[in-house]
């Protein structure tokens, strides 16, 4: 399994939207993961790809994260996959826009199917989702194996759960700090120490790197 990541740092509040690529058995795919916001520049750089979106994944659905799905949806006919934790998160997203002074978007059409363990076939391999909650109750992360060719580590995409040097607010609904350092340590920490951490928000990071100098949560 080859692939390709692509982060899109979208909207006000800088949220990575990625856009991963890989070589399929038959023809290139792609995933749009986080649609948050910036609709037209996100349908642009799939349509730069040259590849059919396969699938929309939200690794959690804070607005900042799905704002821009439905809008995605009206071109690419595909539902927005989640946790089935974070759908009230998603229903309730018009009313959190206006809440913090940003322009309501539809609701997109959702499929909870992305539970702790599943897997999501993807250029001829697999990519493994880990339920992280703790920064949100349907938090996921998405894990994807070192590339065929071996010319790289693997790579965590994992919303806003950890970040470089911070970990993701427990101060919001639903969120809580003893079950965010459980999925931290447990799900990120124990991933081989090179494995590339892309966050939700500001630069990627490694997970060897967190282990050892994150202040908030150390191996």
């Amino acid at each position: 399994m080859d692939w390709k990541i692509e982060v899109l740092p979208v909207g006000p509040l800088q949220m990575n939207a990625v856009l991963l690529t890989g070589k399929g058995p038959d023809r290139n795919e792609v995933i749009l993961i986080d649609p948050g916001e910036e609709a037209p520049r996100l349908l642009a750089a799939i349509e730069s790809t040259g590849c059919t979106l396969n699938a929309l994944v939200a690794t959690h659905g804070h607005f900042d994260h799905v704002g821009a799905a439905a809008a995605i949806q009206e071109v690419h006919v595909l539902p927005l996959r989640c946790h089935e934790q974070d759908l009230p998160l998603i229903n309730e997203m018009p009313a959190a826009q206006r809440a913090y002074g940003f322009a309501a978007t539809d609701v997109p059409r959702c499929l909870p199917d992305l539970a702790d363990g599943t897997l999501i076939p993807f250029a001829g391999g697999t990519i493994e989702v880990r339920h992280v909650p703790g920064h949100s109750p349907g938090q996921i992360m998405l894990v994807l194996p070192r590339p065929a060719s071996g010319s790289g580590p693997g790579c965590a995409i994992v919303g806003d759960c950890l970040f470089a040097g911070s970990i993701g607010r427990t101060d919001l609904p639903g969120g809580d700090f003893a079950t965010l350092e459980k999925s931290i340590r447990e799900c990120i920490y124990t991933l081989p120490d090179d494995t590339i951490v892309v966050s939700g928000h500001g630069p990627d990071t490694t997970v060897g790197r967190e282990k050892t100098s994150n202040p908030f949560v150390r191996a």
